[in-house]
């Protein structure tokens, strides 16, 4: 029998046929609580992973995987302390939705900018032209886009809004330098420096330590009163509460948010009655095309892996990789 494949919340076909085409045994699980990842991956080879968390009680109870493939990019759902000293290698796809994510950054900057949250309430609720006028947009054609991370998602969100919308990007990433910036992206130092300069402000980092609520009271601050806050990266990036405060009192014009720091978020989340906010369930990297290519990279990491190599898209390193038999 082939190596046996967990995949605890289910993915597109492309990933899973790829695998059965290779000589896999693919299960989709039951459930993707504690309690039943556990019960379900004792004589697994590997799993591919996508929201639920993978606690080190999980990755114990997996004796027999050799890899957790993430069917998308962010690992911070993973107990990456115990992967590496348990000897599993973990693995994700940074090629998949660069697209998918930038399409969705502009997506909610120009609803935004066009204050389609208000206009939709309004318009549906009263069904005449009452509200015509109301808020007066903006366009985005001349505007100063700061770009806080130039990973693969945020060059692509840089090349959609010089090249598509004439707008004027500037970025923030103290990984990066200068003289590796393509010609629609200019480097700048400082936070302090791009905050104050900026219409839209967008946010593409990982959650790290250093990033966890680096959007705060402080930061909001430095924005203009006409600036927009874009997050479609990870939720705890923004301290929330501070965000909401920012809005209430005017300190920043608007928000569209795809990711919250509690998800599923509280009903009562005060940012659902906001006008002058736009929110998505975390569902920027969720169209067919990204999620296809986020199976075939998880079926190919896991088929590297069972061949005794390294994972090509592999986000831990593990002294002693479990061995393959």
């Amino acid at each position: 029998m082939g190596k046996k494949v967990l995949i605890p919340q289910d993915i597109t076909e492309i990933g899973k046929k790829i695998l059965i085409d290779n000589g896999y045994k693919v299960v989709i699980g039951s459930g993707f609580d504690e309690g039943t990842i556990c019960r379900e991956c004792t004589d697994c080879d590997a799993i591919i992973i996508r929201t639920a968390k993978y606690t080190r009680r999980i990755l114990e109870s997996a004796k027999n995987v050799k890899i957790l493939a993430r069917y998308g990019i962010g690992v911070d759902n993973v107990d990456m302390e115990a992967a590496n000293e348990l000897g599993i290698w973990v693995t994700n796809s940074p090629r998949s939705s660069s697209n998918a994510v930038a399409e969705h950054t502009m997506l909610l900057m120009l609803a935004c900018a066009r204050n389609l949250g208000f206009y939709f309430k309004e318009y549906k609720e009263n069904h005449n032209y009452a509200s015509r006028g109301k808020k007066k947009g903006t366009e985005l054609l001349g505007k100063t886009l700061a770009i806080i991370g130039l990973g693969r998602i945020g060059r692509t969100v840089a090349k959609k809004a010089y090249y598509g919308f004439d707008m004027k990007v500037i970025a923030y990433d103290p990984f990066v330098k200068a003289e590796d910036m393509p010609e629609e992206i200019k480097l700048i130092n400082s936070l302090d420096e791009i905050l104050p300069q900026a219409d839209f402000v967008t946010l593409h980092m990982p959650l790290l330590p250093e990033t966890n609520h680096m959007v705060n009271k402080d930061f909001l601050s430095k924005m203009k009163k006409t600036a927009i806050l874009l997050n479609i990266a990870r939720g705890a990036i923004v301290e929330e509460l501070d965000l909401i405060q920012a809005l209430k009192d005017g300190i920043i014009a608007g928000a569209g948010i795809d990711v919250l720091e509690k998800e599923p978020p509280a009903v009562d989340n005060p940012l659902f009655a906001m006008d002058n906010v736009i929110i998505t369930p975390h569902n920027a990297s969720m169209t067919k095309d990204a999620m296809d290519i986020m199976g075939e990279d998880a079926a190919q990491s896991i088929m590297e892996v069972m061949s005794g190599n390294k994972p090509k898209w592999k986000v831990n390193n593990p002294e002693n990789p479990r061995i393959v038999n």
